[in-house]
């Protein structure tokens, strides 16, 4: 193999692995560098960095960690919560410097894994088989392994909408059907096999802003759109009793919270971090407790019960708590500069990376979802690499079939490939 074709697979693999243990998956990550490093080329992915919307949010981001780091107290903690923060950096870097092929054969390895774990989990709750260990985070719910998958399932079902409602627009009912089947598989899996209710409520808002994405120009087909997609959603919740009682859950236990009773239930553990870790941020707002500082701060201030927690279920609060307010707007500014490039493009690539990042912007809000490698190592890298694609000209998912003999397939591209947009 060429030196400057191992990215390829290693790129595949990384994508392949994201819903495999954390340990394999960091594995891929470390496979992902080695094999950027290897293959050259370091002077034109060192333009395409310099040259990209997130250049400076992402350099900001580090430089004030190091700054952070250097000034404030250090404490148990501090190396890896450091470790942690570079990795987010490295990991938007890495997909980011891929080449168009590169990210191609990134978001085959994340597609392929995606459609074979939904048969997997299919068959496992219908024929039955042994439980391996490696798919143990897919087919059972073990924590954060679990919620970092059932993300990566939104982010598809996310994908499937878009690519439907495209084809729903140029009156290809066949190539909507299997996009409905798709999206009702992964509202099956996150709410009866993975329940998340952070994944339900990122495709929730997924959909609507997929509409909005596509026909922000035509206000009066968008208009009627979300009317009926409004009902639609509104019915099917109705019709589903098992969502309506996470949410009836969810806000019983902020009741309770209120009221100052502590337990472990999901929405009481957060309504005491996000109120004791914003206390935090209001005490030293600019440069924080210092890196890896919050967990001190939490056995001071949080309730006892919950004291084994090791980071805040949201990490513009962690690095606004051990970074202050710049560190927590280096950030999110990361996400927003990702949004807004995929925003500013009108077409499917720009659609896909707008609702992938949609999805882990609200798993950052409401989880761990960067600071956690069991969740940031997978989603993150997923959500870069859709951003990557719409980076370039044309519709580079068009490539995500391999080629035939002929034109390139159409696959999930939904039409022709659309003119480059002006930088």
């Amino acid at each position: 193999m060429q030196r400057s074709n191992i990215a390829r697979p290693a790129a595949a693999f990384w994508g392949f692995t994201v819903f495999m243990p954390v340990g394999v998956v960091y594995l891929a990550a470390f496979a992902m560098l080695a094999a950027l490093i290897a293959a050259g080329g370091w002077r034109e992915r060192a333009l395409r960095l310099r040259g990209n919307f997130l250049w400076w949010p992402v350099m900001a981001y580090m430089v004030w960690t190091l700054v952070v780091l250097a000034l404030e107290p250090h404490y148990p903690e501090t190396a890896s919560n450091l470790t942690h923060g570079l990795r987010i950096a490295a990991t938007v870097f890495m997909a980011l410097a891929l080449t168009r092929d590169e990210a191609i054969w990134a978001l085959r390895g994340f597609i392929a894994i995606a459609l074979v774990n939904i048969v997997m989990i299919g068959l496992f709750y219908s024929v039955g088989f042994p439980l391996w260990e490696a798919w143990r985070g897919v087919l059972v719910l073990v924590g954060n392994k679990s919620i970092s998958n059932a993300l990566l399932f939104t982010i598809l079902a996310a994908t499937a909408a878009v690519f439907g409602l495209k084809a729903l627009t140029e009156h290809r009912p066949w190539r909507v059907v299997p996009c409905v089947a798709l999206i009702g598989a992964v509202l099956a899996i996150i709410t009866l096999n993975l329940p998340s209710r952070t994944s339900l409520l990122a495709l929730l808002v997924a959909l609507p802003a997929a509409c909005v994405h596509q026909w922000r120009r035509q206000l009066k087909v968008l208009a009627v759109v979300m009317v009926l997609g409004a009902v639609v959603v509104a019915a099917g919740l109705w019709k589903t009793p098992t969502v309506q009682q996470k949410f009836e859950l969810g806000v019983h236990e902020l009741e309770q919270a209120q009221a100052g009773a502590v337990s472990e239930g999901s929405w009481v553990v957060r309504f005491y971090m996000y109120r004791d870790t914003a206390r935090m941020i209001i005490d030293r707002p600019f440069a924080g407790w210092g890196i890896g500082g919050w967990t001190q701060q939490w056995h001071l201030r949080g309730p006892k019960l919950l004291a084994d927690y090791n980071m805040p279920h949201n990490d513009f609060l962690w690095m606004g708590s051990q970074a202050g307010v710049p560190g927590a707007l280096s950030l999110l500014a990361i996400l927003l500069a990702g949004l807004w490039q995929a925003w500013r493009r009108d077409d499917l690539p720009g659609r896909y990376a707008f609702v992938a990042l949609l999805v882990v912007l609200i798993a950052t809000s409401l989880n761990s979802a960067l600071r956690d490698a069991q969740i940031g190592l997978s989603i993150l890298w997923v959500a870069m690499v859709y951003l990557r694609l719409a980076q370039e000209p044309g519709d580079a998912w068009r490539g995500l079939l391999p080629r035939r003999s002929g034109p390139p397939p159409a696959a999930l591209s939904g039409g022709g490939v659309p003119p480059p947009r002006p930088p």
